[in-house]
């Protein structure tokens, strides 16, 4: 059974290792407002993420890279108002935790004290490590990102399936082995081939989050706006749309053209 809005269970990493050793597949959506945040919350969602998505999805940007420390705190902290139930997870942003190890704790404290969100999201392997074991030395939950990491799109040239050959493949997993040794509670893993997304959820006894890496992953995750049905021209194999939001926001917005342009509202009723 999952924590539906009327059952008042908070979840957390606790429950997150729970529901893998139960068999329960994790569900997890972005969210970068109040309003949204409060509204996947109620419908019983797992997991709310702050992606750095928020950079495309509501800045316009062409890729992550360009969002700060300060735009994530203001949008997680949005969103950790809202929710009651699920767990809430942040990004830390391109270039608040590559610096330094100093740098990385410095940002993560701030960004859980100024935001309220249950844990952070960062990408990297092995070379995240010693990072990674400061933020939880600290008593910060930290949630991995392998595969595809949008903040390398550069180095990648593009954002192209990831450990399609052999090399890759090996490094991924033992990449997710050593997040797991860490401490990381859960890890993303995007974009990756189905059968490798499985072996390392056999592996590890982090939850592994799916986006683009079949159904043999623990849970997955969707940029709301992408599953909803919102985002224009963007239909990538993995992503399926179980609503139509956006056709609707545009028929209710033709609606209120048209009925102020014909003087229908407000009517006697609207008005004071």
């Amino acid at each position: 059974m999952g924590y539906l809005s009327t059952d008042k269970k908070k979840i957390t990493t606790k429950t997150f290792a729970e529901m893998k050793q139960a068999g329960e597949k994790v569900t997890m959506l972005t969210a970068y407002d109040f309003t949204t945040a409060g509204i996947i919350d109620a419908a019983g969602i797992d997991s709310i993420l702050i992606g750095d998505s928020a950079s495309n999805v509501m800045a316009g940007n062409a890729d992550t890279l360009p969002i700060t420390v300060d735009q994530m705190i203001y949008h997680a902290r949005s969103v950790a108002r809202a929710v009651n139930h699920a767990m809430v997870v942040c990004d830390m942003p391109f270039g608040s935790y590559q610096i330094s190890r100093e740098e990385a704790l410095r940002n993560a404290c701030r960004m859980m004290k100024e935001t309220g969100v249950d844990a952070l999201k960062l990408e990297g392997g092995v070379e995240m490590i010693d990072t990674i074991k400061a933020l939880i030395d600290a008593g910060i939950p930290v949630h991995g990102h392998l595969g595809l990491t949008p903040q390398s799109v550069n180095k990648f040239g593009g954002y192209g399936i990831r450990a399609k050959e052999e090399a890759e493949a090996e490094k991924l997993i033992s990449d997710a082995i050593a997040l797991d040794k860490a401490g990381c509670f859960a890890i993303v893993l995007e974009k990756v081939p189905a059968k490798i997304a499985a072996e390392v959820t056999r592996q590890v006894k982090a939850v592994t989050i799916g986006i683009g890496a079949g159904n043999g992953c623990d849970g997955q995750v969707l940029v709301y706006a992408d599953a909803m049905g919102m985002t224009q021209g963007f239909k990538p194999k993995f992503l399926r749309h179980f609503a139509q939001v956006g056709a609707e926001i545009t028929k209710g917005v033709q609606a209120y053209v048209d009925a102020v342009k014909t003087g229908d509202y407000p009517n006697i009723e609207e008005s004071y």
